[in-house]
């Protein structure tokens, strides 16, 4: 016995389609027959700030900036020779750097196999240290 499909079912972008077109139809069927008689009268107020005074003299400030760096004349700057200068570390500062650097080779050559075991004791008691004389 063999069955076969008779109704094909619509895919799953065949649905996404339908649903895009209802939705398309029924916004702009909902747009044409609107009534505008059921809409309610309402002003606009219009608030015009103007900018406060502090905000007028920065922006003032600004322009006149910016206006004298693009009128600037080049020819009236002098002319000037860069000399390069070398200086060298301090005496201090190099005893410093080789002591510091003597350090961490020390720190870095160190050998832990030298270290003996030390064994932590837990207690759940407190433990009371004599002095002694």
């Amino acid at each position: 016995v063999t069955t076969e499909d008779k109704t094909v079912l619509p895919s799953k972008d065949d649905i996404q389609t339908e649903k895009v077109i209802n939705t398309k139809q029924t916004v702009i069927e909902g747009l044409e027959g609107f009534d505008k008689k059921k809409m309610k009268p309402t002003e606009t107020i219009e608030k015009i700030s103007l900018p406060a005074k502090e905000d007028i003299q920065s922006e003032k400030a600004h322009q006149s900036f910016i206006q004298g760096v693009e009128s600037f004349d080049k020819t009236s700057m002098k002319t000037s020779k860069t000399q390069e200068k070398n200086v060298l570390p301090r005496k201090e500062d190099i005893q410093t750097e080789k002591s510091q650097n003597a350090l961490f080779q020390g720190i870095q050559g160190f050998d832990a196999t030298n270290l003996k075991k030390a064994d932590t004791v837990v207690t759940t008691e407190p433990a009371v240290i004599e002095k002694g004389n």
